[in-house]
């Protein structure tokens, strides 16, 4: 298996064990940090509805608390016709990533599109110019 199917396979894996009683909309993200290791996260939705996670902010979290912080690839799943990261989760995705980073976008049956970082948010908030 390559190591995109590596990354799919654990994006998938992630999305089953959403918690989203109230959309039945399950997403699973998986992030291959810039050293390799690999983080997974999937939404979480909450009666509060606005107080729910994404999928993308789990993995990002699990990395963060592994010590890592630069993101080197990323594949996000949902059974939609095409599921990118919600605007806040682009945001954080720029957070932690070069603008040459993929994000993948699957479905159940693999990859649909992919982008980068700064395809995704071209003119994304920045406190102090860039990282990189």
């Amino acid at each position: 298996m390559s190591g995109l199917e590596d990354l799919f396979e654990a994006a998938k894996a992630a999305r089953e064990n959403a918690y989203a009683p109230y959309s039945n909309f399950k997403v699973g993200a998986a992030i291959r940090a810039a050293r390799g290791r690999v983080f997974t996260g999937c939404n979480v939705e909450n009666a509060a509805y606005p107080e729910g996670t994404c999928a993308e902010a789990g993995a990002i979290a699990a990395m963060v608390l592994a010590g890592e912080t630069r993101i080197g690839e990323v594949v996000v799943i949902g059974d939609a016709a095409l599921c990118t990261p919600c605007g806040g989760c682009r945001q954080k995705l720029k957070e932690f990533s070069a603008p040459d980073v993929s994000v993948h976008i699957a479905g159940l049956d693999g990859i649909k599109q992919s982008f980068t970082v700064a395809e995704l948010l071209p003119a994304g908030f920045e406190l102090h110019g860039n990282r990189d």
